[in-house]
């Protein structure tokens, strides 16, 4: 999201995202997406792993830290 702008990101603009353990729990879209434009929000396990696809829009999401 840009420091700039206090608007809500678009949802699953982008295919792969750097998530950090401060934004736990994961959904998508995430808190910070704009949700009219999107599927239903379903929250994501990456927690074992460090990575996790969303089953609607197949977006992936990389643990960093």
């Amino acid at each position: 999201m840009n420091a700039s702008s206090n608007a809500p990101m678009q949802a699953n603009a982008e295919k792969i995202y750097e998530i950090s353990r401060e934004q736990l729990p994961l959904s998508c879209p995430t808190p910070q997406m704009a949700l009219w434009n999107s599927h239903p929000r379903v929250y994501l396990p990456i927690e074992k792993t460090g990575e996790c696809a969303c089953p609607y829009c197949g977006s992936e999401f990389k643990l960093v830290d």
